[in-house]
């Protein structure tokens, strides 16, 4: 197995990252293996399949080129540079464009672990890879962007509250297969047989992908990502809260603002976070915040580039009263002998 050796500091350090460009060869890997885990991923291909294999049917160089790339055990690694904080897709595939063709070339001998076919020897790899990802892009991800970008936030907000309950170690045994918190700050990261390294001191980053794959990168020993399918159901469990919204604190606040009150009670939220978890827009969650905040239900405090929400004591006291208030309400309902509110008399 292979595992990094992570101090206390290191991990403390770590966040989770968006990267366009992740999602973008996430998205070429699935198209590379055409085979679906879950149905979402089954009609997705059957809609963007056809064009991908038009193109790599026209284009054999490209096309080995992938299937090279994409090793079993090992992708070349000037294929997937390590996604950085805020790091557009345009700038990620510059540097894809700009790797030099004798360490593109070498790359896809440690993918391959064998000798480079002789179509590979040549110095416009480093271009022909860079077009492909453009192109995946530009058809296959950009279109849903938006969507993907949500889906995504709102897997960091649960996982950020599962290291707020359980700790990272948590965090890292459900990442994806084959990552594991071992203890004495050790960290596996995959289930091959590769050299531990040793990472303290360096940045590491998370970052969550919508196809169900995942892989892990460095620059030198600056900078560690791990790659990992975002996970559905995290994020559910914060929407259903949203939902939960007592019929009263409903009535007083109106559904949507209750709704972004109800969220802020367990961990702090940015409002791109709780647009993502809401599904409303971010001008209506900023107008909420302001309304929430006037009201002192709500404070804010930065943290780095970020500005953080959550609940006052008097939003806690508010949010308490209303569940106890809507929960004895509905054993009064129940109560042998007692009329309904509504309804026919």
């Amino acid at each position: 197995m292979g595992w990094w050796q992570v101090n206390a500091d290191t991990l403390a350090r770590s966040r989770f990252v968006l990267s366009p460009y992740a999602e973008t060869f996430a998205a070429l890997k699935l198209l590379h293996a055409g085979v679906a885990t879950h149905p979402g991923e089954r009609a997705w291909l059957r809609e963007q399949s056809p064009g991908y294999r038009r193109r790599l049917a026209a284009d054999p160089v490209t096309a080995l080129l992938v299937r090279s790339g994409l090793g079993r055990a090992w992708i070349a690694d000037f294929l997937s540079p390590t996604p950085r904080d805020g790091e557009t897709f345009e700038e990620a595939v510059a540097r894809v464009r700009a790797t030099r063709p004798e360490e593109a070339r070498a790359h896809l001998l440690v993918s391959l672990a064998g000798p480079l076919p002789a179509e590979l020897e040549r110095d416009d790899l480093p271009e022909r890879a860079a077009a492909l990802l453009e192109y995946v892009w530009q058809e296959t991800v950009r279109p849903s962007w938006d969507r993907r970008r949500r889906v995504l936030e709102a897997d960091v907000v649960a996982r950020t509250a599962q290291v707020s309950r359980g700790g990272w170690a948590a965090v890292l045994d459900s990442l994806r297969p084959g990552t594991r918190w071992l203890g004495e700050s050790r960290f596996q990261v995959n289930l091959h047989e590769y050299p531990p390294r040793e990472i303290s001191g360096a940045e590491l980053v998370f970052v969550p992908v919508t196809p169900r794959t995942g892989w892990v990168s460095w620059e030198a020993r600056e900078r560690y990502a791990v790659v990992y399918p975002c996970v559905g159901v995290l994020a559910e469990d914060h929407r259903e809260r949203a939902r939960a919204v007592p019929a009263t604190l409903g009535a007083l606040l109106g559904p949507a603002r209750a709704a972004v009150l109800i969220l802020l009670g367990e961990s702090p939220l940015t409002t791109t976070q709780l647009t993502a978890l809401t599904g409303q827009g971010l001008g209506s969650v900023g107008r909420h915040l302001r309304v929430l905040l006037d009201a002192g239900l709500v404070e804010r405090r930065r943290a780095g580039r970020a500005v953080l929400y959550s609940r006052t004591g008097a939003g806690e006291v508010l949010v308490r009263a209303q569940a106890r208030e809507t929960g004895q309400s509905r054993k009064t309902e129940g109560a042998p002998g007692s009329r309904p509110v509504t309804g026919r008399s």
